[in-house]
């Protein structure tokens, strides 16, 4: 037996005639446009007055609570999730991001029909308060992006109305620049920006990296030579502007150029060779390698060209497991904010509490409990529905609610002498299956 809590759509063929009403057109189509396809598609419900509808209006909502409730990790990272037609769905994910870092989000999706998935980058401020930093585009379930900042981002995946399916998100960060030594990584730097120069007088405004006189040093991005001089400290130099970054890439210690002021180079064109000139004649040959903001003054290049961490290795949860209901099977267990033991924790849960599991990995399961909030426990402190944990016989007439709320919608009215085999419980409710194979919620206090 498979126990998945699924959603009712009363008036779906009513949903579906007034989505076709979202194209929209007409002189006025066009005006005040939103800036992201999300914004766009969320424009057109309301168009179409399907944000009066409780369909609409519960894909809007679900979009702005993703961007409070939203559940931290750490890159790289993936999971799988489900998302019904009959229940709007978004998600946000929280992370640390650092300027001269390059992440990738993407969204596969499985389902009947092919379904668009929305991907938005926000910003989040000391007070959580979200700004647009990026989204994709409206043909595409993928998304590239660099923050201009360092700071606190949340994606957020919302799918299209009416779309059921699985989704699997994969986020990686690379480095934002190419390498600039040739045939080298960031394992061969040795100094790096900040340390001690002159007996504490100045501060390493760079990254030295080591490498046999003669080898190349590479354009890290496309852009313009603005620079090709001698100095008494980095003896020949380069500078390289990226216009799209607004910074200077600047090559020092040369032992001869290969460029001119004015020239265009692309990634991995030669600007220069590596050498010791300036104050590193007694050093081994290496390239001071630095960045500069054109307002501002030197930045870490470290995050710019570090190695990355490569793909995301989590074990994906099985599909099969995806929509179902599972309970506590620990004395206790502790929903997180995060897939992992060091979380911080949202709340507490006892044993046989009821979940459903709406996402995440083998290991750590993205749940759902029955008012709503959602977080990450522990894939060990959980167990299937399968076995009741007990039989009850109600002496009385009883409310089958289908949910753990008195205000819920009565499924059906259990005559006195029914027998439910109770399966997992929350709060002043208990998640039941009568001897018909009707599945509900009962309320403690009527029930024996």
């Amino acid at each position: 037996m498979e126990i998945k809590l699924k959603f009712r759509l009363p008036y779906m063929a009513l949903a579906v005639a007034l989505l076709e009403a979202c194209q929209g057109i007409g002189p006025a189509t066009n005006l005040f446009r939103p800036t992201s396809p999300h914004d766009q598609y969320g424009q057109s419900l309301r168009t179409a007055k399907l944000d009066q509808t409780a369909l609409g209006a519960d894909w809007l909502a679900a979009g702005e609570r993703a961007l409070q409730d939203s559940l931290t990790i750490s890159i790289p990272y993936r999971e799988r999730g489900y998302f019904p037609a009959a229940k709007p769905f978004a998600v946000g994910y929280r992370m640390s991001a650092q300027r001269g870092d390059r992440f990738l989000v993407q969204v596969e999706t499985q389902g009947k029909k092919q379904t668009q998935v929305f991907i938005d980058v926000y910003a989040l401020d000391d007070r959580n308060r979200a700004s647009l930093l990026a989204a994709s585009k409206a043909d595409t379930n993928v998304l590239a992006w660099e923050p201009r900042r360092t700071q606190t981002c949340l994606i957020r995946i919302q799918p299209e109305l009416l779309r059921s399916g699985s989704y699997t998100i994969s986020i990686t960060r690379e480095p934002a620049l190419s390498f600039p030594v040739k045939g080298r990584d960031s394992r061969q730097i040795s100094s790096f920006f900040g340390a001690s120069r002159d007996a504490g007088r100045r501060r390493h405004e760079g990254v030295d990296i080591f490498a046999p006189r003669g080898t190349p040093a590479v354009a890290s991005v496309d852009g313009v030579i603005t620079g090709v001089t001698t100095n008494s400290l980095g003896g020949n130099v380069v500078f390289l502007s990226d216009n799209d970054r607004a910074i200077r890439l600047y090559y020092a210690h040369l032992d001869r150029w290969n460029v001119n002021t004015g020239q265009r180079v692309t990634i991995g064109d030669t600007v220069g060779f590596i050498g010791n000139t300036g104050n590193a004649r007694t050093t081994g040959p290496h390239l001071h390698f630095g960045i500069y903001g054109f307002n501002e003054g030197a930045i870490d290049p470290l995050p710019f060209i570090r190695l990355g961490r490569g793909p995301a290795r989590q074990t994906l949860l099985p599909e099969s497991k995806l929509g179902d209901s599972v309970r506590i099977s620990t004395n206790r267990a502790f929903v997180r904010v995060a897939p992992g033991s060091d979380g911080p924790i949202l709340r507490e849960l006892p044993n046989a509490t009821a979940l459903t599991v709406v996402g995440g990995t083998a290991a750590w399961l993205r749940v759902e409990l029955p008012n709503g909030q959602m977080g990450y426990v522990a894939s060990s402190s959980t167990e299937s529905m399968k076995r009741p944990l007990h039989r009850v016989t109600l002496s009385t007439s009883t409310k089958l609610f289908d949910a753990a709320d008195q205000r819920a919608a009565v499924v059906k009215t259990l005559m006195p002498g029914s027998d439910v085999n109770v399966l997992a419980k929350f709060s002043d409710f208990q998640f039941v299956r009568s001897l018909d194979g009707q599945f509900g919620w009962l309320s403690v206090a009527t029930a024996p």
